[in-house]
């Protein structure tokens, strides 16, 4: 799959590697957003279809509930599988739409969003689904989603959208007004990083950065103009990455005031797959993930990295771990079970 292009209001529009597979001529709009929107919809829900085959559907999303694994993507799907991801049951959900992350705070609360900046919520492990929000007007995604507690929570998406919930979700604030973000870029990723604060990445290298749980956030002078496609903390104190277009991945010890390129070789040279997700493992260690196959791993917080690039050459949307020391990957072709290293296991 060739990097992602598309043409959007205003000018080029750089997206994630799976909004090509997921709908090639989408085009998104500004919408008109209020300051502030009741999260409850009146019209009747329309559920997601079901099918016998949703585990191979494009998946663009895993996370764990406790010992649940629960992933999110195209028309709707939500799956959640009890036995390390060797079957999976499809929960239903309130909506058809393409669903883009999902994040739990604990193994009961969680939230998925997606197109239409539609906001999901489940109280039960992601057995059953709610939703909370929606915004038709903006014909636009919420692209990632983070809660500190119960209560409290952002999501972050196209033309610049950021939304806070102080209450679970019952309401949602439009808090873009935080943010010196006059473009409206793209904010495609938000992640905590420990003992430091907030931190969002997003479309032209843009990045922002919050000490005080979002309430304010300033503007940085990031590494690279290109789109930054996410952010993840590591385990060490104010230490994080960056990831985007064409294999640029970015390190930071000191929450994002200088930072690193990580040189990533595979068997062929230099990676130029854009990287689409990571994850932060129970060991300390981080697995990304992208276009072509590529599984990244990294055993030294961050400074170096493994590269294997699957013979599929799927498309990988998200990673997570599994008992054992496997990996869980989605993307093109749903579920693939893994090697530590992100090599084909035994599919479920």
């Amino acid at each position: 799959m060739t990097e992602p292009y598309m043409a959007g209001t205003g000018g080029a529009l750089h997206a994630r590697p799976w909004t090509l597979a997921a709908s090639a001529a989408l085009v998104l709009a500004i919408g008109l957003w209020a300051n502030t929107v009741e999260a409850a919809t009146s019209a009747a829900p329309v559920y997601s279809t079901e099918s016998a085959k949703a585990e191979k559907s494009l998946l663009l999303d895993v996370t764990r509930a406790g010992a649940r694994l629960i992933a999110v993507g195209d028309r709707g799907h939500i799956l959640f599988s009890d036995d390390q991801g060797k079957s999976w049951t499809q929960s239903k959900v309130p909506t058809r739409q393409l669903l883009t992350a999902v994040y739990f705070v604990d193994d009961k609360h969680g939230w998925a969003v997606g197109h239409d900046a539609q906001v999901l919520v489940s109280a039960d492990g992601g057995v059953t689904w709610t939703k909370q929000f929606e915004d038709l007007k903006r014909e636009a995604p919420l692209l990632d989603v983070w809660f500190k507690n119960p209560d409290h929570g952002f999501a972050v998406g196209a033309y610049g959208a950021l939304l806070e919930t102080t209450d679970g979700g019952k309401q949602w604030n439009d808090v873009a007004d935080r943010l010196d973000n006059e473009d409206q870029l793209h904010l495609n990723g938000i992640a905590l990083v420990k003992d430091a604060g907030l931190f969002i990445v997003g479309e032209q290298g843009t990045m922002f950065r919050s000490s005080d749980d979002g309430q304010t956030w300033q503007k940085l002078e990031g590494p690279y103009e290109g789109s930054l496609f996410g952010v993840i903390g590591t385990a060490q104190p104010r230490t994080l990455l960056a990831y985007g277009l064409r294999g640029n991945l970015y390190r930071s010890t000191d929450f994002g005031d200088s930072w690193q390129k990580i040189d990533l070789q595979g068997a062929r040279g230099a990676l130029e797959f854009g990287l689409a997700s990571a994850t932060l493992l129970d060991d300390g260690n981080l697995v990304l993930v992208g276009n072509g196959g590529t599984v990244l791993r990294s055993t030294d917080d961050g400074q170096t990295f493994s590269v294997f690039n699957r013979s599929d050459r799927v498309a990988l949307a998200g990673v997570s771990g599994k008992s054992g020391g496997g990996l869980v990957l989605v993307g093109q072709g749903g579920v693939h079970l893994a090697s530590a290293q992100g090599a084909e296991g035994v599919q479920p």
